[in-house]
């Protein structure tokens, strides 16, 4: 089995070169957001600079399962009834542009094999279910997409499991690392740059300005489009309330030659909770299965490689002929009320987040608007998505205060609880434990060859213990959902410094 996503199968190319003095905008981070935003801006006349710390599509936009849909997490009914007609009518809105945007680029150079296909809104894949009722929601949400304008239909028997289904025309499928490489190639020239291994170290509010690997690039405005924001120049106290409506989730993934049961190529997702999401396409002339699913609270389940397990069940339960090949995690961010949040949050400073399953055409659509927010001029999303909106409803509320109620919990069970009695000696090659030396309490990975690497188990964003994913081999947060490599190197935020190495016996040696 290949641990590694279907898309970094090939290296990507590097864009490095010296950096500019002064640009129009910083953006930082090269995922889908951070590109989208940076070609539009360029070519409304402005010269962008993108960084990264690591290489393009590192992060999330690389560890995707790569649906191109307007259908977002929260199904048509639901989005309506909270929300209002106008405003589910401009979700889908939405995710219809970015895909027809993501269409138009791809013409223009960025080839990233862009097929459009159908999507399906699927009952559940598995279980005992009340199909009458089922086939009584799914007309309905129907109803709500196709009067909203949309090419949508209930199908009464539907595809892989033949129940009740919801078809939308037009959905895609395409290979999210090429179109970002072919997106940073049309910026990268005639004065703008993308630059990997470019660590964005500080952002100065006055005058506006970024440090990136040491040197000092000035501004007019700062995008921050990484998974989460960083802080920025937004104080400590309005950044950590904003925290306080992102919800991380860890999903699993696999990917799968299919035989002659494989479906044709599409999108197939069913409404159970957490939901099960398949992606269908042609690979060397054959059917390519992406089946995940299982999600979770990032850090909050012991048993990492059970979720593995239980998308490979279902794969192989829905296509028999499935021949798991390879398998990756990501994950994704949802917020109190469904919706992503982009927009200002403070002056010169912008930023896109909250995507939850939808990170593509979300990220796609966060660019059209950025590109708006910086150069003048309206767009209908603005208000909707504005980071600064209050909690719409009572459930809203109680949304924030269910979540985040693992913050208190783990810092105190994590401070509560006694010491590990477990030596460094006792962890096996491949695992990982959090272990108390000397009073300090220690994240400690032994690697396959025997090497011990060791850091501060204590989380630098606002000081949970860590700990180990077995599947992925990282060390997550449990509280608010960052992740580091066993060297402590920050993974995904919120934290943005990595964890302190620490010097153990161990750790000068070599297990025998």
């Amino acid at each position: 089995m290949i641990h590694e996503s279907l898309w970094r199968s090939a290296p990507a190319p590097r864009f490095s070169g010296p950096l500019p003095n002064e640009v129009d905008d910083v953006i930082v981070g090269a995922g889908i957001t951070g590109l989208t935003a940076a070609l539009l801006l360029k070519e409304s006349g402005r010269r962008v600079a993108v960084f990264d710390r690591e290489c393009i599509g590192a992060g999330e936009s690389g560890n995707t399962s790569a649906h191109l849909t307007y259908v977002p997490d929260t199904r048509p009914t639901e989005l309506v009834s909270r929300f209002g007609e106008r405003a589910a009518s401009l979700v889908w809105r939405g995710g219809q542009t970015a895909i027809d945007l993501i269409e138009a680029v791809s013409a223009r150079g960025a080839a990233c094999g862009f097929q459009r296909v159908p999507g399906f809104l699927c009952a559940p894949f598995f279980g005992d279910i009340d199909l009458e009722r089922e086939a009584e929601m799914l007309r309905a949400d129907a109803e709500l997409v196709s009067d909203a304008g949309f090419d949508a239909r209930f199908c009464p028997v539907g595809p892989i499991t033949g129940r009740p289904a919801v078809e939308c025309a037009d959905q895609a499928l395409f290979h999210p690392l090429d179109y970002l490489v072919g997106l940073a190639t049309l910026v990268d020239q005639g004065g703008s740059v993308v630059r990997d291994e470019a660590e964005v170290g500080e952002i100065i509010a006055d005058p506006l300005a970024v440090i990136v690997n040491g040197e000092t690039i000035a501004a007019s405005d700062v995008i921050i489009a990484t998974h989460v924001p960083i802080v920025g120049i937004r104080n400590l106290a309005s950044a950590a309330l904003f925290q306080a409506k992102l919800y991380p989730y860890s999903s699993y993934v696999i990917g799968a030659p299919g035989g002659a049961d494989c479906p044709p190529p599409g999108l197939y997702f069913d409404v159970s909770d957490p939901y099960f999401y398949l992606r269908v396409h042609q690979r060397s002339g054959n059917r390519y299965a992406i089946m995940g699913g299982a999600d979770h609270k990032t850090g909050q389940e012991p048993d990492t490689e059970s979720r593995f397990e239980i998308v490979e069940s279902a794969l192989r339960q829905l296509i028999p002929s499935a021949s798991p090949e390879r398998r990756w995690s990501g994950q994704v961010i949802e917020t109190d009320d469904g919706l992503p949040f982009i927009g200002k949050v403070a002056e010169h400073q912008y930023i896109a987040t909250g995507y939850a399953g939808n990170g593509l055409t979300f990220g796609t659509l966060a660019g059209i608007m950025l590109r708006h927010a910086i150069i003048g001029g309206s767009n209908s999303w603005r208000a909707l998505f504005d980071p600064g909106r209050k909690p719409s409803s009572i459930s809203d509320l109680i949304t924030i205060g269910s979540e985040n109620v693992d913050y208190p919990t783990y810092m105190l069970r994590d401070r509560l609880r006694p010491p590990d009695g477990s030596s460094v000696d006792t962890i096996p090659r491949g695992g990982g434990r959090v272990v108390t030396i000397d009073g300090r309490r220690v994240a400690v990975h032994r690697t396959d060859a025997g090497e011990v690497m060791a850091v501060d188990a204590t989380c630098t964003h606002m000081g949970c213990l860590v700990r180990w994913n077995a599947a992925e081999r990282t060390w997550d947060c449990p509280c608010h959902g960052s992740r580091f490599t066993p060297e402590g190197l920050v993974i995904g935020g919120p934290a943005e410094a990595p964890l302190e190495r620490v010097a153990t016996a161990a750790s000068k040696r070599r297990a025998s």
